[in-house]
């Protein structure tokens, strides 16, 4: 639980483009980033699969952790450290039962009794968001800002992962609000300089 603090990277091939995720993941891992998570939303499992099987052993001997969304089987399937679900995945109640104890479960949430009922329910974090305007998903939810995040964060004790337009220039605002983690995805899979975003995040992050 105490790892779950500082920059999470989410691996997308959809917003990577031509850029291989195993450089990406080894970029992120050698400029201080140790949270990632697999996010493959519209491929099919053995796609997920095997390219969780290049980035599960890259991460975790890099002395990261490597989390997969949404699907349970493939994260047991690679070793994973945990699971990320939606709101629409698996009951987290089902995903505990298939992981046990020993492996992390995120929960995305998006107001404030979303957050307290994955609290409730076991989850070890929550993300939360989107905190600004995002363009990564189709359908987001809508925006929580700083002031939805400083309310989430005086009800729930877990770590909360922010998520959702983040940048270097919003980033210290985001951990100030009372966000453990920042997710990033487009911040550093579609930055002209990755290593440069990669530094300028860490760096406004205390």
């Amino acid at each position: 639980m105490a790892r779950l603090s500082g920059l999470y990277v989410l691996l997308d091939p959809a917003v990577s483009g031509d850029r291989p995720l195993r450089d990406l993941a080894q970029m992120a891992l050698d400029g201080g980033v140790r949270l990632f998570q697999l996010r493959m939303k519209t491929a099919e499992a053995r796609a997920c699969y095997e390219m969780a099987t290049i980035l599960c052993p890259l991460v975790q001997q890099g002395g990261g952790l490597f989390i997969v969304n949404d699907r349970c089987d493939v994260a047991l399937a690679v070793g994973a450290d945990g699971v990320h679900l939606g709101q629409e995945d698996l009951p987290l109640a089902d995903a505990r039962a298939i992981l046990g104890s020993g492996q992390l479960i995120g929960i995305s949430t998006h107001t404030v009794a979303q957050a307290v009922e994955a609290e409730t329910g076991g989850a070890d974090y929550i993300g939360y968001g989107p905190i600004f305007p995002t363009a990564t998903k189709t359908n987001p939810a809508p925006v929580v800002g700083l002031a939805g995040l400083r309310d989430v964060r005086a009800l729930v004790r877990l770590p909360i992962v922010a998520i959702g337009g983040l940048t270097p220039k919003n980033a210290g605002a985001v951990h100030t609000a009372g966000a453990d983690c920042l997710a990033v995805v487009s911040a550093v899979l579609a930055a002209a300089d990755p290593n440069a975003a990669i530094a300028e995040l860490l760096r406004a992050i205390p």
